[in-house]
């Protein structure tokens, strides 16, 4: 009886573990593919502008979002939860010329530069412009060895003068969760100012929301997101599984602004300005993002990067 039960608690505790991971990393890392990601059927990058007005049109209509906001800084942040899906959507204006952004972002393998920021990814590499590998393991120093293997199918969609689309899809991953699609957009506001849209949806099972309910029941119970819902008649920031995703949005577009920060540093100093400014980042948004102290996150952090840039492409 009593092994029953020691049985029974310690496969809660992996479930509960596991779902910790899912909440830290559930975009984009969660996106596992159980036979290897397959690499999308070479296709001509899209050369119509039509997107590119569409997204300016889209800027226009969030400028007063973009203007006034709680986060001060041109940036809106939308979450949508579904019955049997989610759905987040950042919108920001970056301080670069579209030109740069856009080479920096058209090339798989600055991904894995951008993807390595967040505390729990251990590693990443590409095979090509197609297919992109992450490791994904706890918040602190782990072994590779021990760390999940998730595979991205890379699509570079689009990109013309004034406009950048690249996409990253997974058919399936853990706990039942499948159809995740990843999206960068990206367009000149002017000479020196782009926006950047970054979207993401992913569908789930019923193990992955037991889990999932497990998570923010326990561990989870206090973490909150950006947006504010009303509750009793006051403002509260949202928790839940919108918390999950909100926080995670914000995660990697501010991976990607560090990237994007670095790149006007010199070159041997780019990978610690980025690892430094992304911790940054955490702190000012303590509440949501912060997770570790500053030395042991920038140790862990060097050590990390000198490994994807030791990693054959």
């Amino acid at each position: 009886m009593r092994n029953s039960m020691r049985k029974r608690s310690s496969r809660a505790a992996r479930l509960l573990a596991f779902a910790g991971l899912l909440a830290a990393f559930m975009v984009p890392a969660v996106a596992a593919v159980t036979g290897g990601a397959v690499a999308a059927p070479a296709q001509p990058e899209a050369k119509d502008s039509a997107p590119a007005a569409a997204l300016r049109a889209r800027y226009e209509s969030l400028r007063p979002q973009l203007e006034r906001n709680a986060f001060g800084r041109p940036l809106h942040l939308v979450s949508v939860e579904g019955n049997r899906d989610l759905n987040g959507e950042a919108f920001a204006v970056v301080e670069h010329p579209f030109e740069r952004v856009s080479t920096a972002l058209a090339d798989s393998a600055n991904w894995c530069h951008i993807l390595i920021l967040p505390f729990n990814t251990k590693h990443c590499t590409v095979d090509g412009q197609r297919a992109l590998t992450l490791y994904v393991g706890k918040k602190n120093h782990e072994p590779i060895e021990r760390a999940y293997r998730l595979d991205f199918a890379f699509h570079p969609v689009a990109r013309t003068p004034d406009y950048l689309k690249r996409v990253l899809k997974s058919g399936a991953g853990p706990l039942g969760t499948r159809d995740y699609v990843i999206t960068l957009e990206a367009t000149p506001i002017d000479a020196q100012r782009t926006l950047i849209h970054l979207s993401y949806s992913y569908a789930y099972g019923t193990v992955s929301k037991l889990a999932m309910q497990a998570y923010l029941a326990t561990i989870g119970a206090s973490k909150v997101g950006f947006s504010t819902t009303e509750e009793g008649g006051t403002r509260k920031l949202v928790g839940g599984m919108r918390g999950v995703m909100e926080r995670n949005t914000m995660r990697y577009f501010l991976a990607i602004e560090a990237f994007l920060n670095s790149l006007s540093a010199p070159a041997g100093t780019q990978v610690e300005k980025r690892i430094n400014e992304w911790y940054a980042y955490s702190e000012k948004y303590r509440k949501q993002l912060w997770e570790m102290e500053r030395d042991e996150y920038v140790t862990m952090k060097r050590a990390e990067t000198q490994r994807v840039a030791r990693a054959p492409s």
